[in-house]
């Protein structure tokens, strides 16, 4: 079995809100974790657009990537991801060229098609962009093309943004993105934290059609999942049952804050939800160190994984950052248990 040591491992965050917080409890609490993951090695703090979720507090992704970015020192920050659908290309191109600019060298772009909220709410979002989804191939293309040097003549440019070459992913749950990373030889991000199904044949399709790129030469991908790690299996199972109640609520769309964990879930869900669920968070770590090394071992070797980035969706916030100091031991980052 392969060995994780020495694989970048980074941080998906949702800055979630919590049943008796408020969301500025969210951030604060996000920009706690990011200067905890940082001192003990991890690679990325991504943090994802979503509209309309009560339970989300990250829709205005940029200026919260601004936010973590301002209050750490070297950890990258980015968007796992930003949905372009829901933007013109040139203000995500001006966002997130100022953000390289005040923290250069630290800023990633991981740009995703979906919309990241009900339709509604997307419609209120695009406004008269109602085919953005069909438009992404070429609005990646003028993204891109933002952060080149300017051209001769060019009227439109991003500043800031022209020039500065912000490193840009494209995040996926389906074989569309795997593809298109492929062709224009951006690393991948796979979302198998809650889109488990097609995640290695995403993969496959990503590596044996990538073309190499001025950015990147060889292929480079990074599967999301679930880690909730813990001292203990019953305190770890216990700290689980808040992220299966938000998936319960999602799938009976009445999606809302971070619930507190419960002791089983027994009685919560029907069989059938249970096993949607289970389906959709089956690529989850759970447990004491050692079980989740062994389960993130065999994971890796499964994916041939460049990168593992993390989500622990965790209701008590020590306990979150506990997870996220046991994850690290289990990687050998940096020196454990140093605070901020």
């Amino acid at each position: 079995m392969k060995s994780i040591r020495g694989i970048s491992v980074s941080v998906l965050d949702l800055a979630p809100v919590k049943e008796g917080g408020t969301v500025g409890d969210a951030f604060r609490e996000t920009l706690d974790l990011a200067r905890h993951v940082e001192a003990w090695g991890y690679q990325r703090f991504w943090l994802a657009e979503h509209h309309n979720i009560a339970g989300i507090a990250s829709s205005a992704t940029a200026v919260l990537i601004g936010h973590v970015a301002g209050g750490t020192k070297a950890i990258r920050v980015g968007s796992g991801g930003v949905m372009l659908p829901n933007h013109a290309p040139l203000v995500i191109a001006e966002q997130f060229g100022t953000l390289e600019a005040l923290y250069p060298g630290r800023i990633d772009l991981g740009i995703g098609r979906a919309p990241g909220t009900d339709q509604l709410t997307m419609r209120a979002l695009r406004r008269n962009l109602s085919n953005a989804e069909d438009n992404f191939p070429r609005d990646v293309a003028e993204l891109l093309s933002y952060f080149a040097p300017a051209r001769p003549g060019q009227v439109v440019r991003a500043v800031p943004g022209e020039g500065l070459r912000v490193p840009v992913w494209l995040l996926g749950s389906s074989l569309y993105s795997a593809q298109l990373a492929a062709a224009l030889g951006l690393p991948f991000a796979f979302a198998s934290h809650f889109a488990p199904d097609l995640l290695l044949e995403a993969l496959q399709i990503y590596r044996s059609e990538f073309r190499p790129s001025e950015s990147l030469r060889e292929p480079h991908a990074m599967p999301c999942v679930n880690v909730i790690a813990a001292d203990t299996e019953s305190e770890a199972r216990r700290l689980f049952t808040s992220i299966q109640q938000a998936f319960v609520n999602l799938r009976r769309n009445r999606p809302g804050l971070l619930a507190p964990p419960v002791d089983s879930m027994e009685g919560s869900w029907s069989e059938f939800e249970r096993m949607g669920v289970e389906r959709a968070l089956r690529y989850s770590f759970v447990g004491p160190i050692e079980n989740v090394r062994r389960g993130l071992e065999s994971f890796v070797d499964l994916t041939e994984a460049d990168e593992i980035m993390a989500v622990g969706q965790i209701f008590d916030h020590p306990a979150r950052l506990r997870s996220f100091e046991l994850l690290a031991e289990a990687f050998q980052l940096g020196v454990f248990g140093q605070s901020p």
